[in-house]
């Protein structure tokens, strides 16, 4: 994998007085001091996963629940269209419905 890594002043001359010491590149070193650090930490997680119990949502018949957000557009439109209905008759427009 390759990335960008911001060191610290203190990690990088560590690093690069591993390299003179060893001869090896600054990658080689890099991911040796990574292992080394690292090789008592655990891969597997010692906590269970987090898991989110279902319920019943309770919806009436005919809502898809993956479909609330529309719902949720259509009232908003239907009420911004009432309330324009009711601010032009109240300055003596028409109703736009």
């Amino acid at each position: 994998m390759r990335t960008t890594v911001t060191l610290v002043p203190e990690a990088e001359l560590l690093l690069r007085n591993a390299m003179r010491r060893t001869g090896e590149s600054f990658k080689e070193v890099l991911n040796q001091a990574i292992l080394k650090g690292l090789a008592n930490d655990s891969i597997e997680p010692d906590d269970e996963p987090f898991v989110v119990a279902s319920r019943p949502m309770g919806l009436r018949p005919g809502y898809d629940a993956g479909r609330l957000n529309s719902l949720a557009d259509d009232l908003e439109a239907d009420s911004f269209l009432e309330l324009t209905n009711d601010l032009l008759k109240r300055a003596g427009g028409h109703d736009r419905t």
